[in-house]
């Protein structure tokens, strides 16, 4: 548990006093951007001190000038401190509304345009998440989601939502899909325990949205990519 130990120390002291001074300071100046970086600043530090070491391949793949929806497999509690901070520039995410009543960092995640979902939600809420999510785009900001909807029980990639990718048809946003692996053995489904060891992170190339008729056709597309990046072993049963 000494892992998990250093990982929570790191983020609880560090962004409790970085909430403390930033959200005040943010909301002063009214930009959110300094208080962003700091955060995915921590998050890399609690990695670090938990011993979780990432591998990167592919960021050249992400368009420079483009708001895009970075659409990721899901293993372990680890992917989103793992992925997030290596997206260039700034991000919001979907995430499970229950984050959002976490004290200070649910505040300076509201700030930050992260987008709460209800789980089963009713179509008015889902909604809700789409047009928020799609005027993050228009802002600028990438957008990363988790198509699976929950962790794989397994390791295996599984079944993708359909809301994301109403989402990228909507808003004709890119689709750069990414293949994680390792954050499931450092972090298994049901365990708080961190094992200390390596993610392998791969940027993959661009999905157009807009050259695919059906949202069906661009899921397929989406899960093929993934999948082929990944290792057997983390591929698809079927």
């Amino acid at each position: 548990m000494g892992a998990t130990l250093a990982l929570l120390f790191t983020y609880i002291t560090l962004g409790t006093v970085a909430g403390v001074i930033g959200i005040p300071y943010s909301m002063l100046v009214g930009d959110i951007s300094r208080l962003y970086r700091i955060g995915m600043g921590i998050t890399r530090l609690g990695l670090r001190a938990a011993r979780v070491r990432v591998r990167i391949e592919g960021l050249e793949q992400v368009p420079a000038d483009r708001a895009c929806i970075f659409m990721c497999n899901h293993v372990s509690n680890l992917d989103p401190p793992v992925v997030m901070p290596l997206i260039p520039g700034r991000s919001s995410v979907l995430l499970k509304k229950e984050l959002m009543r976490i004290p200070v960092l649910g505040y300076a995640m509201h700030m930050a345009k992260f987008v709460p979902v209800e789980r089963g939600s009713r179509r008015e809420a889902a909604k809700a998440s789409v047009n928020a999510a799609a005027d993050c785009l228009r802002s600028g900001l990438h957008i990363l989601v988790f198509p699976e909807g929950t962790r794989s029980p397994n390791g295996r990639l599984s079944t993708f939502k359909k809301g994301p990718f109403y989402l990228a048809q909507e808003t004709s946003a890119p689709i750069i899909p990414v293949a994680i692996a390792g954050t499931e053995s450092m972090m298994q489904k049901g365990s708080l325990a961190i094992r200390p060891g390596v993610a392998q992170v791969r940027f993959l190339p661009v999905v157009e949205s807009s050259q695919y008729a059906t949202r069906e056709q661009l899921m397929q597309a989406v899960r093929e990519s993934i999948a082929a990046a990944l290792p057997p072993s983390m591929q698809p049963a079927e």
